[in-house]
């Protein structure tokens, strides 16, 4: 009866075109998962695991494509091979699209040893355990690590809190504009409260003014640029009105908080944002378009994270090479050139029309990306060497010079010098409670398409004919019909999550 059972799975793994490993994979996640949290933390006792000059120990570390791309992945694994090559650990770029799904490949080995990603995604890895808790006690960065950092990594598994990832980056939306496309009189006409700083900078209500003086003078022209329709970029315009993803700390998931408080006028904001856009607002062609129409100086700014900085810098020499300048000129002035600054205030009104009123600091949606062990790494000494390594002050501080990256460690982001105002503005923004973090617990994946859709249909409405207009009329916005839209978003949330998902 055994031997016919197993006949009969072989077979329809076969029929289904699937692996017999694939199919013996539930009982091989079940057993990692059936580990104590508590007894994973025996693995980091006892001495650094010794590879041996025919077989030294290899560490698959999975980065993200830009730090591949910037050169900083080889500068990090060269550093880490020189200074352990001594005990024959050798660190090795795990391959991303080979490795990136940790819960699928992990039980079969074929998981990184060392991942580093959002914290959204690292720390969906808790349920099933495929990510190992770390020994507080032998981090080097963990003391100097911001409390919301620390409580990002945290996972409280039947009362008993884990710490589970390191920080590296604090990551946001951020606003870039160009410095040299400033009206040569914006002292006199863009800075009313006289402190050097460009209204457009500080006050969204300026910035709205001055994108549509630009577009009105020259149509191919435009002020803030954004794919509006992008949750991870436009949530941020509801939660400074008092919205939030989940409730009970962004834990509850029946408790769904996008039309709470006042945040039908962040989606009022979301539209008349739109009107002084155009219509690739509505999809992904303002971002794909984001960094050469900002080079070209056809994008006043844009709404971008601080990883993206390098490329911004690249394709802004590229265009001031090609009026001339010397390669290194070129990459001066654009350092000189692109200012990144935290979004502007929000009126608390919602009218980005009016000139006058009290400002809200705007609140925006993120996350902090870091480091963490797989489970099923067969050296998590090593690995914790190569963690501790990634994440220790000097490569922290590289990390920002090669991505400009926002550090999460304090002491880094006090002597960083690329993007140094971003990194302290967003640490400070971190300690002031505007960052909201992007939910880790299970379903939160499922906000994104309701919200998307729901963007775009705001986004929509300023291209559509007077008598097909949603949430305007005579001109004036219909809050009660964005509120609706919001309620009626909260609930596909919740169907997704509850009902569709059983």
């Amino acid at each position: 009866m055994n031997k016919l059972k197993k006949t009969l799975s072989v077979a329809l793994c076969g029929v289904l075109g699937v692996s017999l490993a694939a199919c013996n994979g539930g009982s091989r996640r079940e057993k990692y998962a059936e580990q104590s949290l508590a007894a994973l933390y025996e693995k980091f006792e006892g001495d650094l695991e010794r590879g041996t000059p025919s077989r030294p120990i290899t560490l698959h570390v999975l980065e993200n494509d830009t730090a591949k791309q910037s050169g900083y992945l080889k500068l990090l694994l060269d550093g880490f091979n020189e200074k352990y090559k001594e005990y024959n650990i050798v660190a090795v770029d795990a391959n991303q699209d080979q490795y990136s799904d940790l819960a699928e490949n992990g039980p079969y080995g074929y998981g990184p040893d060392v991942l580093y990603q959002a914290n959204d995604v690292l720390m969906k890895y808790c349920n099933g355990k495929h990510i190992t808790p770390l020994p507080i006690d032998k981090l080097d960065a963990y003391n100097e690590l911001p409390e919301l950092a620390k409580k990002t990594y945290t996972y409280n598994y039947k009362g008993t809190d884990y710490f589970m990832g390191v920080g590296v980056n604090i990551q946001a939306p951020m606003m870039y504009y160009r410095k040299d496309l400033l009206p040569d009189n914006w002292e006199d006409e863009w800075d009313e409260n006289k402190n050097g700083i460009p209204d457009m900078q500080e006050d969204m209500r300026a910035m709205w003014r001055f994108g549509k003086a630009r577009n009105a003078a020259n149509k191919d022209k435009y002020g803030f640029m954004q794919s509006l329709f992008d949750p991870y970029f436009s949530c941020g315009y509801l939660f400074t009105y008092g919205a939030y993803v989940f409730g009970n700390d962004n834990t509850d998931t029946k408790d769904i908080g996008f039309d709470n408080k006042d945040s039908r006028l962040g989606a009022g904001v979301i539209l008349q944002l739109a009107e002084s856009m155009n219509m690739g607002c509505i999809d992904d062609s303002i971002t794909v378009a984001r960094e050469s129409e900002f080079a070209a100086g056809n994008y006043f700014a844009v709404n971008n994270t601080q990883d993206m900085y390098g490329t911004m810098v690249d394709n802004l020499a590229a265009a001031y090479r090609k009026q001339g300048m010397t390669a290194t000129a070129a990459q001066e002035a654009a350092k000189e050139n692109i200012v990144s600054a935290s979004l502007p205030a929000l009126p608390a009104s919602g009218d980005l029309s009016e000139r006058e009123g009290e400002l809200l600091d705007s609140i925006v949606m993120g996350g902090i990306n870091g480091y963490a062990i797989s489970s099923y790494t067969k050296y998590p000494r090593a690995s914790l060497a190569f963690l501790n390594y990634a994440t220790g002050f000097e490569m922290t501080v590289k990390r920002n010079e090669y991505l400009g990256i926002a550090p999460a460690r304090e002491d880094c982001n006090k002597v960083v010098t690329v993007q140094a105002d971003v990194a302290h503005s967003l640490f400070e923004m971190s300690e002031q409670g505007r960052i909201s973090i992007m939910p880790t617990v299970s379903g939160a994946d499922r906000i994104w398409t309701p919200l998307q859709t729901s963007f775009t249909d705001i986004a929509t409405d300023p291209y559509r004919t007077d008598d097909k207009k949603y949430y305007t009329s005579d001109g004036r916005i219909n809050h009660n019909a964005l509120d609706a839209l919001l309620k009626n978003t909260n609930s596909n949330i919740y169907k997704s999550i509850h009902t569709f998902n059983g």
